[in-house]
């Protein structure tokens, strides 16, 4: 078999067998295809693209290129939840302590943040102490006494797929249904949960740019769950304005436990609340997600919710009085009001430009080896439908440098679009796809 034979199959429009697919996955787990071979059936892969049979393939031979995590010692099913990114998406810090309040076993592995999205282990890091880095049998353990452990993925976790993406972000080839779906599946299969809900971002601040394309991720993404036997939801939800008000890893987690204390920013909520329900129904927890949303609220206003998340942080050497006393997270040096000289309604916010501007000032990392400012980050005092007066703040600037707060400020004003005109309701949640919407 020769990966050239591959490469002309594909650009001529023809599908892949599971053996060459087996192949192809082989050759870049082990080296033995080069570079310019593996960016080549990419490209093919991107203007051809593959059908559902090949996608499965293609995950399941990345997922086993790897450590399969055994996660059997844990009773009960295990849940995960995963987004494919946004700015000020912290909702696994909500989600998986307020799904875990309710009984359901939440076992998470989770990324670090690369370009303008954010990643949930950078934020678990900017608590003083927290260990991301729990041995498996560690983290079993952890999951069976209090029902929930974030830690960060091992480096075993679908090498395969970590190889291809390194080569797709730098050949143009990132945005192709195919292979974002089968490296997100790849390595939720190899996660080890048996069940999987998942929030599939779309607009300005997200890789799936239309609602459509969006739709058709999601759809793809559950037929792979359901061809693997693992039943999985997915949501389409909108990423055209940052989720909730904080942008930036400590500001994030302050975010995330006044939300469990239940003084969180609607939007945050509500999204966190619906994620979380379809968790407790297919984990057999809830009959219906009326019921679950009933339970969950409940936890929330109880503080449940916010005692789990605590227990976590204690138990996986974090200072767990970070959730009364939020001055105990890092904290940065500057804070710069922005203001905007005009007056109107907000009709439009450029999310990707928010999300750079925050990794500008050190929230985030253009490269996986690059260092974060774990302190620094942006507040989001207005967004679409406010109404904004002349010379009123719209943002606030949290930062350890000087240096860059005005270019900041400028990139952010010139974020924000504004109309007299109220615009209309800014839809959250623009449906969801389940197993059943594929037959």
């Amino acid at each position: 078999m020769r990966v050239v034979d591959l490469i002309a199959k594909k650009r001529d429009g023809l599908n892949l067998s599971e053996q060459e697919i087996e192949f192809f996955v082989e050759g870049i787990t082990t080296r033995a295809i080069p570079d310019y071979q593996v960016a080549a059936l990419c490209m093919a892969i991107f203007f051809q693209g593959m059908d559902r049979k090949e996608i499965s393939n293609l995950t399941l031979k990345m997922a086993h290129s790897g450590e399969i995590v055994d996660l059997s010692g844990i009773q009960g099913k295990k849940i995960d939840k995963h987004s494919t990114g946004g700015v000020g998406d912290k909702t696994t810090l909500v989600v998986t302590p307020l799904v875990a309040s309710c009984g359901v076993k939440v076992a998470k592995m989770s990324g670090r943040g690369l370009g303008h999205t954010g990643g949930t282990i950078d934020k678990l890091e900017s608590i003083p102490g927290f260990n991301v880095n729990l041995k498996k049998e560690e983290f079993i353990q952890q999951v069976n006494k209090i029902g929930l452990s974030v830690i960060a993925q091992t480096n075993e976790l679908a090498p395969a797929d970590k190889y291809l993406y390194s080569l797709r972000d730098v050949t143009a080839t990132v945005d192709s249904i195919p292979l974002i779906a089968s490296s997100i599946m790849s390595k939720k299969i190899a996660s080890g949960a048996d069940n999987f809900v998942l929030d599939v971002k779309t607009g300005n601040g997200a890789f799936m740019a239309t609602v459509e394309e969006a739709f058709e991720l999601a759809r793809t993404l559950v037929g792979i769950g359901k061809t693997v036997g693992k039943e999985t939801i997915a949501y389409i939800t909108d990423m055209n304005q940052p989720l909730g008000r904080l942008v930036g890893n400590s500001l994030e987690v302050q975010e995330a436990i006044l939300t469990l204390n239940g003084e969180g920013p609607e939007d945050l909520v509500e999204l966190s609340v619906q994620l979380g329900s379809s968790m407790l129904v297919i984990a057999g927890c809830s009959a219906n997600e009326s019921e679950a949303r009933k339970l969950l609220e409940s936890k929330l206003r109880s503080k449940k919710a916010l005692q789990k998340f605590a227990e976590m942080i204690e138990i996986q050497g974090g200072d767990r009085r970070v959730v009364d006393n939020l001055d105990l997270l890092p904290q940065a040096k500057y804070k710069y009001d922005v203001k905007i000289a005009r007056e109107g309604y907000v009709t439009e916010i450029d999310t990707k430009e928010i999300g750079l501007s925050a990794m500008k000032l050190g929230a985030g990392r253009g490269s996986k080896d690059e260092k974060i400012d774990l302190a620094v980050g942006l507040e989001m005092r207005k967004k679409i439908g406010d109404f904004v007066r002349a010379d009123e703040r719209i943002a606030v600037i949290y930062s350890n440098s000087q240096d860059v707060i005005s270019g900041v400020a400028e990139k952010i004003r010139g974020a924000y679009k504004l109309s007299s005109v109220k615009p209309a309701y800014h839809d959250l949640i623009y449906g969801k796809v389940t197993s059943k919407d594929l037959e």
